[in-house]
């Protein structure tokens, strides 16, 4: 009996999270890094499609010896030392 799959999805935010996963991929670590990434980890958690940015997620994740678990640490601690995102004087972050 074949598995039935059903068809990938594309995200509304995929071209703007490619080029941020683009960019996590050409940086070093770094505090905006580390929540950029958590934030995409976060959107695309069981999400049925964007497999190429969910790869690249995994990719930084390797590259900078990370588990889920110690990047999520990592950004919680982060954000509760800083405000990270800032943007037109709204206090609007992008986690959908």
């Amino acid at each position: 009996m074949a598995e039935s799959r059903l068809p990938e999805q594309k995200h509304p935010q995929w071209a703007i999270d490619r080029a941020t996963a683009d960019q996590i991929l050409q940086q070093d670590m770094t505090d905006l890094g580390l929540v950029e990434l958590a934030r995409l980890k976060i959107r695309y958690q069981g999400f049925p499609g964007a497999r190429d940015i969910q790869d690249s997620l995994a990719t930084a994740l390797k590259r900078w010896n990370l588990s889920e678990a110690e990047l999520f640490a990592k950004t919680r601690a982060i954000h509760s030392q800083q405000r990270v995102y800032r943007n037109s004087g709204e206090d609007l972050e992008d986690w959908t």
